[in-house]
């Protein structure tokens, strides 16, 4: 419990409104439930929300002292009291969300809060399963990432070990990862493998891409085959044999095909004619393949997990999917 008394400079303001701005970390909805609760009291008795603070009123605090930190990059998850968060799997080690078209994975220059690391740490934190004052070091952490704009499976370690194996994994390709996409036009063949080199230039966060070797490109290999045509469009799963920035969305412009709703690689046109104005790509399928030895995480050896539904799929293709199935 943590007492503040009120000063002549804080007097006349709504006892809410106060809170609210000594202690930013605390979400409008849980302060009003603490305010409800007797949780928070204006000398020591019950108070209203909208009561007027005076000099020297005094106001017990029974809320927890991670929220009277200032807030900075690594506590802003306190701050979401709802976390929207997609649990595919999880267990004591790990978490698989299944992350909606439109969030980032990580703060950036656009957004702080509403992230989904965020989410899934406000989510544990919740849960109680983790407590950031408890933790010399460790915080939950995004093992994979995708674009703000592409949807599906992102792995999460709970724990520094599970964090280790996992970076390893991803490191020495033992986890297979296939994403669903829908392109323009039919691919020929309808399966096999595109092989390009990519050069990425980090000013303007896009990727060049070459069908030979050249100075600083890196290897891009991606297999594929299509599950379904209708019209114009045709939705193809891409297996990804190496993870370099934008393959998938690149590699398939170069070949003829750009992906349905690609504002980078693919065509301003055809995005507009459908009205889609993110990429139809979608992390729909993870398998943990393990060759060699995964310590605590031994367990998930062999298992896969594919997310439920996939909304481009379901807009385009449901009829062709049908028929084929």
């Amino acid at each position: 419990m943590r007492e503040i008394t009120i000063g002549k400079n804080d007097a006349g303001q709504r006892l809410d409104r106060f809170v609210a701005k000594a202690l930013p970390l605390l979400p409008p909805a849980l302060l009003q439930k603490y305010i409800r609760i007797k949780r928070i009291k204006c000398n020591g008795a019950r108070c209203q929300r909208d009561q007027r603070l005076e000099a020297g009123d005094v106001l017990s605090l029974y809320i927890n002292d991670e929220f009277f930190d200032k807030p900075r990059e690594d506590n802003l998850f306190l701050t979401l009291f709802q976390p929207r968060l997609d649990v595919l799997y999880e267990d004591e080690n790990i978490l698989l969300a299944d992350k909606r078209p439109g969030m980032v994975v990580h703060a950036d220059e656009t957004e702080k809060v509403n992230t989904l690391i965020n989410h899934i740490q406000a989510y544990l934190y919740q849960k109680r399963e983790w407590n950031p004052r408890r933790e010399n070091a460790f915080t939950p952490a995004l093992c994979n990432r995708i674009d703000r704009n592409t949807g599906g499976i992102v792995i999460a370690a709970k724990n520094a070990p599970a964090l280790r194996v996992l970076t390893e994994k991803i490191r020495e390709r033992e986890i297979t990862k296939k994403y669903l996409c829908a392109v323009l036009g039919r691919m020929e063949p309808p399966e096999g493998r595109l092989d390009r080199f990519l050069l990425k230039d980090e000013g303007r966060k896009q990727v060049s891409v070459y069908r030979r070797p050249v100075p600083g490109g890196k290897s891009a290999a991606t297999l594929y085959r299509t599950l379904a045509v209708q019209g114009e469009l045709s939705l193809v799963e891409a297996e990804l044999l190496t993870g370099r920035t934008h393959q998938i969305r690149a590699t398939f412009a170069d070949a003829g095909h750009p992906l349905l709703g690609d504002g980078k690689y693919g065509r301003g046109d055809v995005n507009r004619r459908y009205g889609e104005t993110r990429q139809a790509l979608y992390s729909s399928f993870l398998r943990f393949d393990f060759p060699t030895d995964a310590g605590p995480l031994e367990y998930l050896r062999g298992r896969s997990f594919q997310v439920q539904r996939v909304p481009f799929a379901e807009k385009y293709f449901s009829p062709a999917l049908q028929k084929s199935g």
